[in-house]
């Protein structure tokens, strides 16, 4: 017989109280493959439809409530918003797991928004990824780690961001938002600085957008707020303040720092964002072969904090999104 058993009160390792599991649930997004990293970077970054959904089945077993999608040239691994590049991934996505899909409407930040609105407009998923302002996009800084790319468009992508304004003007934003919220997709609504934090509450006030919002702040990457301990704060009171109970925050952390901010993120009652998009890495100088690695990682944090990964239904609910079978896919 234990202690508990003798005492009648329950041991403080297990998480268990009246047969229920009262840990809280955070969610776990997983990002698949983005439109920042370029194949060239890494073997493991998924790159056709095919891949593409097995990534997201391996991020789904590992524990991923929400699976971020962005699509890509089969052959050269450029980034691809049209509504045919997602074709062969979102039904499948859909019918291998219970995952909530979340379309990207940001899709290369050298695209125009018309570009970029494609796919959401078309397949009118649960959830979408949606920029809340315009920034400079530096990713340059990477064309010093790599010698070599096997196609010329990758050096480019890399070059060309020194002088890469990332367009999201506010008649932009709006024209997301009408194009998009009228089937009934819900935002997820990417931070990058205070400022983004700022013009949310600008649609919020306007009645353009509805709580609960699920903000997405973004952390490390050129041209943004950095991921210092004390951006991700700031980034956490200024929320609080501007949007009190009307949020569900999460957050992704950059390159090296993706597990560093989630654990931060955890500590805050937040959720997190990890998978290839944000950070090729597992560790310092291993590069993670799938999300799930990350995920796993991620996992490991939560469970020291006392915490366990939401499902897929708890994501529902916390999002007030409208249901899998209300989706074009």
């Amino acid at each position: 017989m234990t202690k508990a058993e003798r005492t009648g009160t329950e041991s403080p390792a297990s998480p268990k109280i009246a047969g229920q599991d009262k840990r809280r649930p955070v969610i776990v997004t997983a990002a698949l493959t983005g439109a920042i990293h370029t194949p060239s970077m890494s073997p493991y970054l998924p790159v056709t439809p095919e891949e593409v959904v097995a990534e997201g089945i391996r991020a789904a077993q590992a524990g991923a409530a929400v699976l971020h999608v962005h699509a890509r040239d089969p052959k050269t691994g450029k980034p691809d918003q049209s509504v045919a590049a997602f074709a062969d991934i979102l039904p499948k996505l859909k019918a291998q797991t219970d995952c909530v899909i979340n379309v990207t409407t940001g899709g290369s930040p050298f695209m125009p928004v018309e570009e970029r609105v494609q796919p959401v407009a078309h397949y009118g998923p649960e959830l979408a990824s949606l920029n809340m302002g315009s920034m400079n996009f530096g990713l340059f800084g990477m064309l010093d780690r790599y010698d070599t790319f096997e196609h010329a468009w990758e050096r480019e992508h890399l070059e060309n961001s020194r002088d890469l304004a990332f367009r999201n003007t506010f008649k932009e934003i709006e024209y997301i938002l009408t194009t998009c919220g009228a089937r009934g997709t819900r935002f997820e609504f990417e931070c990058y600085d205070i400022s983004h934090l700022y013009t949310l509450k600008h649609f919020l006030d306007r009645g353009l957008v509805t709580g609960p919002l699920f903000v997405q702040s973004v952390f490390g990457l050129l041209g943004g707020i950095g991921n210092h301990a004390e951006d991700v704060m700031m980034m956490r009171r200024t929320a609080d303040r501007l949007f009190g109970d009307q949020y569900v925050w999460s957050v992704l952390g950059a390159g090296a720092a993706q597990q560093r901010i989630a654990a931060s993120s955890v500590a805050m009652g937040g959720n997190l964002r990890v998978g290839l998009e944000d950070s090729l890495w597992k560790a310092p100088g291993k590069l993670a072969t799938t999300s799930a690695e990350q995920i796993e990682l991620a996992k490991g944090t939560l469970a020291a904090q006392g915490c366990r990964v939401a499902t897929p239904a708890e994501a529902r609910e916390m999002l007030a999104l409208k249901g899998k079978d209300q989706v074009n896919f």
